[in-house]
């Protein structure tokens, strides 16, 4: 895994500082400690920091064709690389390395932009052909590897698999995106194309930008959806063999590595079920034990490490854990200097440990992420499909107005189960099923950003609501299914936004490159088609893939309650984080934004403070956001214009 960055000047023969270049580069070193490059001719510079993983002694960036016309700098891994470097030899091209790297110029002058369609893995690239002029970046289908871009006041365009590596340009835009703030607060991350600077986007996932200079700035371009189209007919038990056969394939092929190999093992199905079949492939194949690693909590109500190592005695693992004290609070600082932006995921607290557990032994970890969201594995899925139910029996306008007073007047009983809260329901029953699904999903609901923010930050969104993110997907959504629909805003959201972002900053902090089985992108069109009854039946999500697995993972783990990778925050801010989260939320940098109403603040800590109510998540969104406030002052040394 490694780590990109580059400019393109508006001007051909434009000097580009070497100075700046490196320090953007260097800004990422982390990603990419083996190795570093840099390219620079008129107009142009290309920057890499490599984490060698194959082709050790070869495969260095960036990395150019054979008469040196096209360059690359990659950040991901191509699982295909062998078959397509094949095909590619027999159309006349010469490889000097054995690295999947070397694939994706021949690729490109193979079959220019479509060679994105012939790649097999994780990825975000940028190729700079020099006879076309052009600048090509790329991202993975479902985002797995990140990249960011901006366009600068002189037409020049920056980019790098960080955010951190723009922040390193002196002309940079960053003031704040008013919409990113709304987003920001409603989701717990800022979603894709957004990041909370109103000059800089995200590369949306299965999207490509292609730059001539000269032209006219292009949008990026997608090339790749989530189908959802219904697949031929399968009895249940054929569907989870091929299922299982299937994901058996994904595993097989990440499995390809020069570095040693291991797994996370939370304990929950998705990461006990790649490790299984890691384990089965290895020790087939005369390898092994598979390493794996997971995070214990002391506070039962959390810790799955029980699960994990029963599943680690069942396949013989060299298996590690590490507990979660709660004197790590000295890492909040650090987790909002991995993002760059703010993000909320307190689970990225236990995901950076336990990355910095597993690279001690592996340089390369294969995780279970990807499952809930394919193969409806989260509660809310049940919650969203019972409300649809509710909403079919009249008409949105009737609803709207039959509901929507009475979720207005109808006290609420917070400490009542979910179907007895006759208020949350009245208030669900008045919504469509995007603002529905929004109003279960969002980290702050509607009415408590409402009470946070301050008049004047009302009067900057013009009325825009973070529920248009969702809209938007749900537009451009291939299927109007109730559960396929939900599944398809969370791919397009949550899982690449939240998850996947939380999963890439932890793993390369520590330098360590995570693959991810589930989202092959095969396996997941496959499983797009699946009937949705055969992935949520009744109350139980993932029915098929536990209907599959239980010849290979115990009974108890299978059918338990599904407890998420989290942290207990409600105590730690009744406890031993009450007084930072204090100074944070009362204190000056929140108050110099002008984004917040203080009385809305306090209100916040006090029920909290009292246990009337859990305002943890609201309360770490806003910690996060005045550790991220905090990095933004700090000053930032001068960059030497140098060449």
């Amino acid at each position: 895994m490694c780590a990109i960055t580059g400019i393109l000047a508006a001007e051909a023969a434009a000097v580009v500082p070497a100075a700046l270049l490196r320090r953007m580069n260097d800004s990422q070193a982390h990603r990419g400690p083996d190795q570093h490059g840099i390219h620079l001719e008129p107009g142009l510079g290309l920057g890499h920091r490599r984490l060698s993983i194959i082709d050790l002694s070869g495969g260095r960036q960036p990395l150019f064709n054979e008469d040196e016309t096209v360059v690359v700098v990659y950040n991901g891994e191509i699982y295909n690389f062998q078959t397509l470097a094949a095909e590619l030899v027999a159309r006349g091209h010469r490889f000097r390395t054995h690295s999947d790297t070397e694939v994706i110029v021949h690729a490109w002058e193979a079959w220019g932009a479509d060679c994105v369609q012939r790649f097999r893995g994780m990825f975000a690239f940028a190729l700079w052909d020099r006879q076309r002029q052009t600048l090509f970046l790329a991202r993975d289908r479902l985002g797995i590897k990140p990249l960011h871009y901006a366009w600068l006041g002189d037409g020049s365009l920056v980019f790098g698999s960080e955010l951190k590596a723009l922040q390193q340009h002196p002309d940079l835009p960053r003031a704040m995106a008013t919409e990113a703030v709304e987003d920001y607060f409603a989701f717990g991350y800022v979603p894709e194309p957004r990041t909370i600077y109103a000059g800089v986007q995200k590369l949306p996932a299965g999207h490509h930008l292609t730059v001539r200079r000269g032209a006219a700035r292009p949008q990026p371009q997608r090339y790749w959806d989530v189908p959802f189209a219904t697949g031929p007919e399968l009895d249940a038990a054929s569907a989870g063999d091929e299922l299982l056969e299937r994901l058996r394939e994904a595993v097989r092929l990440r499995l390809i590595a020069e570095v040693p190999l291991g797994a996370f093992l939370s304990g929950g199905v998705d990461s006990s079920a790649v490790v299984a079949l890691m384990a089965q492939i290895m020790a087939a194949g005369g390898t092994g034990p598979v390493n794996t690693c997971s995070i214990s909590f002391g506070d039962p109500a959390f810790n799955e490490s029980r699960y994990a190592e029963q599943v680690a005695r069942r396949y013989a693992t060299a298996h590690h854990t590490e507990q979660l004290e709660v004197d790590r609070f000295d890492l909040l600082d650090t987790l909002a200097g991995l993002h760059d932006e703010p993000y909320a995921d307190s689970s990225a607290l236990p995901t950076y440990l336990v990355c910095g557990l597993a690279r001690r032994r592996v340089t390369v970890a294969l995780s279970g992420d990807g499952g809930d969201e394919n193969l409806a594995g989260y509660k809310r899925y049940g919650w969203h499909l019972d409300e649809q139910r509710l909403r079919g029996m009249l008409p949105f306008a009737a609803r709207r107005a039959l509901f929507g007073p009475l979720g207005r007047v109808y006290p609420a009983l917070l400490g009542a189960p979910r179907f007895l809260r006759a208020k949350a329901t009245f208030q669900a029953l008045a919504r469509d099923a995007v603002t529905g699904y929004f109003n279960i999903i969002a980290v702050l609901d509607d009415a408590l950003r409402e009470r946070l923010y301050s008049a004047d930050f009302k009067r900057r969104l013009q009325g825009y609501r973070a529920v248009e993110v969702l809209r938007r997907h749900a537009a451009a959504s291939p299927t109007d299914h109730p559960l396929s629909l939900v599944q398809y805003l969370d791919m397009k959201t949550y899982l690449v936004d939240d998850i996947l972002t939380k999963v890439d900053r932890a793993s390369m902090a520590h330098a360590l490159e995570v693959r991810v089985p589930l989202l092959d992108h095969e396996l997941v069109e496959w499983m797009s088609s699946l009937p949705p009854a055969l992935k949520l039946s009744g109350r139980d999500g993932k029915h098929l893939f536990k209907a599959a697995l239980r010849s290979h993972l115990p009974e108890d783990l299978l059918y338990r309650p599904k407890m998420g990778f989290a942290v207990p925050l409600a105590g730690w801010f009744r406890g031993p984080l009450r007084e930072r989260v204090r100074a944070a939320l009362l204190g000056p940098r929140l108050a110099d934004t002008g984004l917040f109403d203080r009385r809305g603040l306090l209100h916040l800590l006090e029920t909290h403070d009292s246990g009337r109510r859990d305002y943890s998540a609201a309360l770490w969104s806003l910690l996060m956001f005045d550790a991220f406030l905090l990095r933004e002052a700090a000053p930032r040394p001068a960059v030497a214009e140098t060449a």
